[in-house]
């Protein structure tokens, strides 16, 4: 078989081109899954960040948004490579039993109690988050939690504890569980003229407002802590644990940090960017 020199040199240009396609495609295929509460992507912050951090590692990073409760399990499952949530408690169990190896706080905002711009129950006077769910619950009004679980709802179920409001006590008339995400609580919430609690960034982005407003904010109370956590990988040996810590470092670096605080929407910054070295 007679094959020329010019020959054999395109095979072996192709053969080249082909392997170094498939490192490219190769290396353009790491991933990273990210366990997450909803409230960061339903106020778009995940929109915003992830490209940027995609253009400067080459990582695909993937968002599975649940209630914080969920997120935690999912991980302890090792179906995630990190965890960004909202609830420090919780986070730093997990790291005591062993299913994560480093937190951090990352960034916060705070709680806000939302209703009609009517207020039946007139909890825009309020001394106090406290006071506010105390009127609710006297008055009767409607008001819709999540009831799932999550950062938000653990936040929520801790004021209606401080105001000495039992479960017991609530009435499905007026009490309405939604077990849904923040977007969609706000969406029911709208839909039926009743209050809820909510992530200020998620209101923020929310666009169905009609005649709802903030009505209580600004209570030390509703202080709201998202944290980062590195999962274990002795618990979980098929994670991307370089991949998770690029995202952890870069997060909580100076330029990650930047770029979390001129996240904004409407000129109203969302998060504030609260890492402390």
């Amino acid at each position: 078989m007679n094959i020329s020199f010019k020959s054999i040199s395109i095979i072996f240009i192709i053969i080249i081109s082909l392997i170094i396609s498939s490192q490219t495609y190769t290396k353009s295929k790491e991933t990273l899954i990210i366990q997450s509460t909803t409230s960061t992507r339903d106020s778009g912050f995940y929109d915003y960040i992830l490209p940027i951090f995609k253009k400067k590692f080459n990582i695909e990073v993937y968002v599975v948004a649940v209630g914080t409760g969920l997120a935690i399990k999912n991980a302890m499952n090792c179906n995630a490579d990190i965890l960004i949530t909202h609830a420090t408690e919780l986070e730093k169990k997990f790291i005591d039993e062993g299913y994560g190896i480093i937190r951090n706080d990352l960034m916060y905002n705070d709680f806000v109690i939302i209703g009609p711009k009517t207020d039946p129950a007139k909890i825009i006077s309020s001394e106090s988050a406290i006071d506010a769910f105390q009127k609710i619950f006297n008055n009767k009004s409607s008001f819709i939690s999540r009831a799932d679980d999550s950062g938000t709802n653990i936040s929520e179920r801790k004021v209606w504890s401080l105001a000495l409001i039992k479960e017991n006590d609530f009435n499905l008339d007026w009490y309405l569980e939604s077990g849904q995400g923040m977007g969609q609580t706000l969406n029911i919430a709208v839909a039926k003229n009743a209050y809820t609690y909510t992530d200020r960034a998620t209101w923020i982005r929310f666009k169905n407002k009609q005649n709802h407003r903030i009505l209580y904010q600004n209570d030390p109370l509703l202080f709201n802590q998202y944290g980062i956590v590195n999962i274990n990988p002795e618990k979980c040996p098929n994670i991307n644990q370089k991949g998770a810590t690029k995202l952890h470092q870069w997060l909580i670096s100076d330029q990650g940090q930047r770029f979390i605080s001129e996240f904004r929407l409407n000129n109203t910054q969302l998060f504030i960017p609260n890492y402390n070295k």
